[in-house]
């Protein structure tokens, strides 16, 4: 049991989870330091994050935060130059939803979605990969969206978004993987999250959720979090440039 356990296991290792103070964030950031990693929380309220790390360190889990907008390439380069441990993990969790038909969403707003959800997590992979590559390797993992290959109508700038952090999952894989450093991707669906509490009290949504979701229901943000350690673990060490759907089946069905 123990050699099985050690597969999955994180302990080492330390994990920088972007948005990371609520939602799936913060479920995959608390994964993590189960799973035995010394896990950095990072988001924009300081307060957030620490009440955050406090609830991690009452059940003797490690965790520190890591305050900074990742849209803010200084700020986050500043961070890396003077805060950041050697880290083994980076999970670019981050992105800005806009759900707006293109006449209501001026190029500058389309420019700014991409440069949280795109630009940013490039900017951070950029910035955590030449540490992993010269300790030996490292993990990436880029949550995307089932929104990245398929279309939904009054939301383009969100699905440029994420579509672009999918083939940015498959270039980094390439490049990186022969230096050690894997690069992989978890496309969410719906997902109960703080994001989408309008949808989810719309008795609209749920109805087609219950049709189009095999399995009848929301995702519940604690279940986006195995996938997350997994990914980053030694068990799935030939595991590179793949984008791991959990959707409860939405995608696969017509």
């Amino acid at each position: 049991m123990d050699a099985h356990r050690s597969r999955f296991s994180l302990a080492g290792k330390t994990a920088l989870v972007t948005g990371s103070g609520h939602g799936l964030g913060w479920e995959i950031a608390k994964a993590m330091a189960e799973a035995g990693a010394h896990a950095i929380l990072n988001g924009r309220t300081a307060a957030a994050l620490e009440d955050r790390v406090a609830e991690l360190a009452k059940v003797d889990l490690m965790a520190e935060a890591a305050c900074f907008d990742v849209a803010d390439r200084g700020a986050a380069a500043a961070w890396f130059e003077a805060r950041a441990p050697e880290l083994d993990i980076l999970v670019n969790n981050v992105g800005l939803r806009l759900r707006r038909p293109i006449a209501d969403c001026p190029p500058d707003e389309f420019a700014r979605v991409l440069e949280v959800g795109l630009t940013g997590a490039y900017a951070l992979a950029r910035l955590a990969a030449g540490g992993m590559v010269a300790r030996g390797g490292g993990a990436i993992v880029n949550v995307t969206s089932i929104a990245g290959p398929l279309g939904k109508d009054e939301d383009a700038a969100y699905i440029a978004a994420k579509g672009g952090l999918e083939a940015l999952t498959r270039g980094l894989a390439v490049e990186l993987g022969r230096k050690g450093v894997r690069c992989n991707a978890i496309a969410p669906g719906f997902f109960r999250t703080e994001a989408n509490a309008a949808m989810i009290e719309d008795p609209a949504v749920n109805q087609w959720l219950e049709v189009r979701v095999p399995l009848k229901r929301w995702g519940e943000p604690a279940e986006i979090a195995g996938a997350a350690v997994f990914l980053a673990s030694p068990a799935a060490s030939y595991i590179n440039g793949h984008v791991l759907t959990i959707d409860g089946g939405l995608s696969t069905s017509f």
